[in-house]
């Protein structure tokens, strides 16, 4: 896609997507045989529910149907979100992969993986997981030394005492329904 092509979508697109509480992440213009595909990625803080995508594809799709952004060319409109592991390029990337794990390739050559714990506007603290039971140790990673970074997805992650405490409080809530259901039925 030109610059000139993706300046202008993103110009037309993003005022419609912010009027619906999201983000424009991403534009991508893509040759799939004789048809194009346009890839429109959008978020927010608290994410993204299926009625909110639904929602900005047919608000995108009449807007794009006005104008001749596209050109006359057949096109496949698509509307997503970033994904599980999505690359952290914008500050606001970073606060909302508070609490998750990042793999960050830095300037000076290494690598690291660590939980974003704390994010402001110079950078980040991380905590490192501890290797061969060692504990886990903290760390400052100021931005200008994050060459890039990418949320990794945990299989195995265990609950933290919060989601914990949650979970059980919505369990002693179920089950007080059901016991008052049954009392009823008695």
């Amino acid at each position: 896609m030109s610059t000139t092509q993706s300046e202008r979508l993103r110009e037309l697109l993003e005022p419609l997507v912010a009027s619906q509480g999201l983000d424009l992440e991403e534009i991508a213009v893509d040759a799939v045989g004789r048809k194009r595909v346009l890839r429109v990625v959008v978020d927010s803080d608290t994410g993204a529910d299926l009625d909110q995508i639904a929602e900005v594809s047919r608000v995108l799709s009449a807007k794009l149907d006005e104008s001749d952004a596209m050109g006359d060319a057949e096109y496949t409109l698509e509307v997503g979100t970033p994904g599980a592991e999505r690359s952290l390029t914008e500050h606001r990337h970073y606060v909302r992969a508070t609490d998750r794990l990042v793999r960050f390739q830095l300037h000076e050559g290494g690598e690291l993986v660590a939980r974003v714990l704390a994010v402001d506007e110079d950078g980040l603290d991380l905590e490192v997981p501890g290797v061969k039971g060692r504990k886990a140790t903290t760390r400052r990673l100021a931005f200008g030394d994050i060459d890039k970074a990418r949320v990794q997805v945990e299989f195995n992650r265990k609950e933290t005492s919060d989601a914990m405490d949650t979970a059980d409080a919505k369990n002693t809530a179920n089950t007080k329904n059901n016991d008052m259901t049954e009392d009823e039925e008695a």
